[in-house]
């Protein structure tokens, strides 16, 4: 009960800031608009991960960060041999590509149809 009354908080954070910004004249200095927003998203930010679903998603984040430092990050060396061997499988694969499509042409159209060119 208390995370959906928190969740209303900080929808109203969020809303109240997106309202101010609306509410001030549009002659006022745009960086006090943008501030009224960047304030409520931060108050509704706040507020949400006090909630048990803000903590689980807090400990989530600092989890995947702690599994990315653990990778272990292709050279530049590997990266350019990898690169190179996409590049090569993919010319070889445009090549056959061209070729069974022009001799399911010739097969088609001049030896089935009879419709020579």
């Amino acid at each position: 009960m208390a995370d959906k009354f928190k969740f209303v908080v900080a929808a109203i954070f969020l809303i109240a800031g997106i309202a101010v910004f609306r509410v001030l004249p549009d002659d006022t200095n745009g960086i006090f608009k943008l501030l009224a927003v960047l304030i409520g998203i931060a108050l509704a930010t706040l507020t949400a991960f006090t909630t048990n679903a803000g903590k689980d998603f807090s400990n989530f984040v600092k989890e995947a960060i702690t599994e990315t430092k653990k990778v272990v990050w292709p050279t530049r060396k590997e990266t350019i041999q990898t690169t190179m061997v996409v590049f090569g499988f993919v010319l070889i694969m445009a090549i056959f590509l061209y070729l069974t499509d022009k001799s399911l042409e010739w097969i088609l159209y001049d030896l089935i149809l009879g419709w020579k060119k």
